[in-house]
């Protein structure tokens, strides 16, 4: 018995082990191999050309390759190109090129497109994420995490009677498809966790919850929960535990109104 006991304790802790083990390694050889395969991908745009270059001017066997002259390249074509169109005579050429490229059938359509989303996630004072929201989505009484993007102008805001607002919402577990839903503002919930964590959530499907960034709360009193007609949190109200006094107030019944003859009068 004894040893039996000993053998399922045993068994149990080695299981233990290796599923830990997975848990810390997994995240770590997923990191570093990510990286290497990004760092090679990168280097390999403009390394084989400066390899050869540099042979040629140095003498050496172009066959012998120095890792990151490539990526290094980059940056600094990057930072030339930027600076460049950053001053007078830059920032014509390249609107010539740019009229140049938007005139050429087919291409266009490719260059527009890129451009825009280039500038919708690169542009500075720009973000195309602004904001982790809640919105009622598919169905109604069911919740989706989403992202505020931009307030709607033109004429889908036109055709509208209400204050529309874009929300993306992501796919699970890839973000970087979804839905782009137009919703009434107040429809919309906000939500106080940032962005980074809201992807967490919902890349892992729920599984990784986001920090409380808040103050220790505990939940109201049913009394004190909104009516079930308005449009509100998901949750109900809370009231702090810091504060005395309760954020959300309380309206006087007709009893307690006349209950006081001074306030009467």
């Amino acid at each position: 018995m004894d040893s039996s006991r000993k053998g399922d304790d045993w068994r149990r802790n080695l299981r233990s082990s290796f599923i830990t083990g997975l848990l810390i390694l997994i995240p770590v050889v997923a990191t570093v191999y990510i990286l290497y395969q990004l760092f090679k991908a990168l280097d390999g745009l403009l390394g084989g050309v400066i390899n050869r270059l540099l042979a040629e001017i140095f003498g050496y066997e172009a066959t012998v390759r120095i890792p990151g002259l490539g990526l290094l390249a980059l940056l600094l074509l990057i930072l030339g190109t930027g600076a460049a169109a950053r001053n007078y005579l830059g920032r014509k050429i390249f609107e010539i090129g740019d009229n140049l490229i938007t005139r050429v059938p087919l291409v266009n359509r490719i260059y527009m497109t890129v451009q825009q989303i280039s500038k919708a996630f690169f542009a500075e004072r720009r973000e195309f994420l602004k904001k982790a929201v809640l919105v009622e989505f598919p169905k109604e009484g069911s919740y989706c995490v989403g992202f505020y993007t931009q307030d709607t102008r033109g004429e889908i805001q036109d055709k509208m009677e209400s204050d529309i607002v874009g929300v993306f919402v992501p796919t699970t577990p890839n973000p970087t498809s979804g839905f782009l839903l137009f919703v009434p503002r107040a429809e919309v919930i906000e939500l106080e966790m940032p962005i980074e964590e809201a992807l967490k959530l919902v890349i892992s499907g729920g599984a990784v919850v986001p920090h409380d960034r808040r103050q220790v709360q505990r939940l109201a009193p049913p009394h004190l929960w909104p009516s079930p007609k308005k449009r509100g949190p998901v949750i109900p109200p809370v009231v702090s535990l810091g504060r005395k006094r309760v954020s959300t107030e309380v309206s006087k019944s007709p009893a307690d109104e006349t209950s006081n003859p001074a306030d009467a009068r």
